[in-house]
């Protein structure tokens, strides 16, 4: 039996720098697939599908709310053929009734110690409906190494240069963000992976650059130490979501090859101020995400916020419009304040109005939107703020023997199953 596993292109962030990462969904799934399976893998974003490519089964991992279109498109056109299809990933938890029209089957829920059932049905009885495991989550141990041996690692490369991969140490997030689908998707229970099993995982990684993409790593200070301690000797530079702001912490992640953090920004408050500057101090690049759109803002509230990100130096910014994507708390406001302006879900990207701000035009933010990103980057590009960042992670890896190079090897890697 073959399975041929599609990872749908989507509309890029307009303004924003284009690069592509190995995709973190498919290679977590792929892992679930059982050995006997042969399994093909195609990142739409960076390569073509190949239609003609035989398979019995055909799987759509869907990350975006703005993928969607796409990946509707291209399962009509494999179910006309006559080969069934089932979606899985983010965006078809957020949107799955209306994926049934284009689906054969659809997978809620995390994969772990479940796919193998989904091969059974297909074997015996035929795929069902709907497989919900939404909020029944497997045991933690269940969740192995990625099977990055899908991907073509010379797909993923900007101007040449290895990027970084993607790995995760805990799902589900305690926090309840108003623009975050995390709480529905993952629950508000933190639940961290083994340290064994993410430290046995990135020993496995030929790659020494990789982005936890866990939602938060501030969710408990102890298993957070435990983390920077135990990545110290592996000397991997890496990328992550926010970390505590506390000394030790912060010290810890510096030692264990932190190289930059995303960083929420809303506003220009000195406890902004200090978060970043007690990073940059460690050696800590910041990148700033920052969301317009947002009630408190009008067009003056945002250019101040765009001198304050110029003053506290900012490595980089990506700035995005404030997006009422379903199953988030934002959303259910705007719906109850008849807010909502449209449902095309190839706009839902970040980079376009869709609901009527509160202390502006449609226009007038959209208007602001592009005037962040360009004054922000009027005195120095995102490529070579990208470039910048870059040279701090070679002489990272210089300074402590790690450095190779910095360009891909050559061929698929190895790394997982």
């Amino acid at each position: 039996m073959k399975i041929k596993l599609i990872y749908p292109k989507w509309p890029k962030l307009a303004r924003q720098t284009e690069f592509h990462l190995p995709p973190h969904g498919p290679v977590c799934f792929a892992a679930t697939v059982p050995a006997d399976i042969e399994l093909s893998f195609c990142d739409e974003n960076v390569e073509a599908i190949d239609f003609n490519e035989k398979a019995d089964l055909v799987a759509m991992s869907v990350m975006l709310t703005c993928q969607m279109p796409r990946a509707w498109e291209i399962a009509d056109i494999y179910r006309e053929r006559g080969i069934p299809v089932i979606f899985g990933g983010i965006a078809t938890m957020l949107h799955h009734e209306e994926v049934l029209d284009h689906a054969d089957s659809v997978f809620l829920g995390e994969a772990e110690g479940r796919f193998s059932g989904v091969i059974n049905d297909l074997k015996t009885t035929g795929l069902k409906r709907i497989y919900n495991y939404m909020h029944d989550f497997p045991a933690m141990g269940l969740i192995g190494p990625a099977r990055r041996s899908i991907l073509d690692r010379e797909l993923y490369n900007y101007r040449g240069v290895q990027m970084v991969d993607l790995v995760h140490a805990s799902r589900g997030c305690r926090f309840d963000c108003f623009p975050c689908c995390t709480g529905f998707l993952g629950g508000r229970k933190f639940r961290p992976r083994s340290m064994d099993s993410v430290i046995g995982e990135i020993s496995l990684i030929d790659n020494n650059r990789l982005f936890f993409v866990d939602n938060s790593l501030a969710q408990d200070d102890e298993w957070e130490k435990e983390l920077f301690r135990a990545l110290i000797p592996l000397k991997k530079k890496w990328v992550s979501h926010p970390i505590k702001d506390d000394d030790e912490i912060l010290d810890l992640a510096a030692e264990a090859g932190c190289w930059y953090v995303y960083q929420a920004i809303f506003d220009t408050s000195d406890h902004i101020r200090n978060r970043v500057r007690r990073l940059k101090e460690r050696g800590i690049g910041v990148e700033g995400t920052i969301i317009l759109g947002t009630d408190d803002h009008d067009e003056d509230c945002i250019k101040r916020l765009v001198d304050f990100l110029l003053e506290i130096d900012l490595d980089l910014a990506e700035f995005t419009i404030l997006t009422p994507f379903p199953h988030t708390p934002i959303r259910a406001q705007f719906e109850k304040q008849k807010r909502l302006l449209d449902n095309d879900w190839l706009r839902y990207t970040g980079a376009e109005v869709v609901f009527q701000p509160a202390k502006m035009s449609v226009d007038a933010l959209q208007k602001m939107y592009y005037y962040a990103w360009d004054t922000f980057y009027r005195d120095c590009s995102q490529n070579l703020q990208m470039a910048k960042l870059f040279l701090k992670v070679i002489e990272k890896e210089k300074a402590d023997g790690s450095y190779t190079g910095g360009r891909l090897r050559r061929g698929r890697w190895n790394a997982g199953k």
